[in-house]
């Protein structure tokens, strides 16, 4: 029997092996035989990006998928099971940063089924302080795939990320790290990532969502905005007031008012902006 016709009892996988041992000399022609085993129906769209997912992971760092600072959902030490309760329930994750008078004082992770085991035996004894598991604390510049594989080993769902002053730079799950192989792992309570940014009301007045990146919105109001400390709008008035805003709160700057519309424990949620600029003109 001929080669080729022996060629079709091969699995895919044993084609596949055949194709990759033509050695390539770097990631960029592995990647064009990925294809070429895609062309040849070795592999599926889905596989592929998959493949390619891993090699992209290989060369990424924490700091380019962390959850940043301000936008960490965290629980204080110092409150009570059930004055947690309404963070744990309205943000629908299972862990959460637990700090002390501020965001770079993590004394660990809480557990959300911790806190509700704690809630249904003991009503509301004791502090969130009594319920913390110890914290994973690693530099935004590990690899995504060295900490993939110490999640695996370790049984870890989270870590801390720390900047190379030691302060906190934000967080990173494990889903974090996933996504990057096998894209959005999205769930009913996930927030429509069609809805826009920015939404106009009147003449004056726009709502804004403070993850809108400070790039859209400097295209959007022709401004000029832009430090390392932040890239989203959320991050630019945080940097303004130097601390965490309350509902309600107003801040004036340059020629915007902005009007903390909805904040939450862990943080703003929703902004509005006035031009002031337009506003005595008129």
């Amino acid at each position: 029997m001929s080669k080729e016709e022996d060629e079709p009892h091969l699995s895919w996988l044993e084609r596949l092996s055949q194709m990759i041992l033509r050695e390539p000399q770097d990631q960029k022609q592995l990647i064009d035989i990925l294809y070429d085993a895609k062309s040849r129906h070795l592999l599926d769209a889905d596989a592929l990006d998959m493949m390619e997912g891993v090699l992209k992971m290989s060369k990424m760092k924490v700091r380019d998928i962390m959850i940043p600072r301000p936008q960490m959902v965290i629980v204080n030490k110092n409150d009570s099971p059930k004055m947690a309760l309404p963070t744990i329930i309205e943000s629908t994750h299972s862990r959460f940063p637990v700090i002390g008078e501020n965001r770079d004082q993590v004394f660990g992770i809480l557990l959300a089924k911790d806190l509700l085991k704690h809630l249904a035996t003991k009503s509301d004894e004791g502090r969130i302080s009594n319920l913390v598991r110890p914290a994973v604390f690693i530099p935004e510049s590990k690899r995504l795939d060295t900490l993939l594989k110490e999640f695996r080993l370790k049984h870890n769902h989270m870590a801390i990320v720390v900047d190379e002053y030691g302060g906190v730079a934000g967080l990173v799950t494990i889903e974090d790290v996933l996504e990057q192989i096998v894209g959005d792992i999205a769930d009913e309570y996930d927030l429509d990532e069609q809805e826009p940014f920015i939404k106009q009301l009147n003449d004056l007045e726009y709502s804004v969502n403070p993850l809108m990146p400070i790039k859209e919105f400097n295209e959007y109001f022709n401004t000029s905005y832009e430090g390392e400390d932040f890239d989203t709008v959320g991050g630019l008035v945080l940097h303004k007031l130097s601390h965490l805003p309350k509902q309600g709160e107003v801040i004036t700057f340059d020629d915007f008012e902005i009007t903390i519309t909805k904040a939450e424990t862990r943080g703003i949620t929703l902004i509005k902006v006035t031009r002031l600029l337009f506003k005595d003109a008129q």
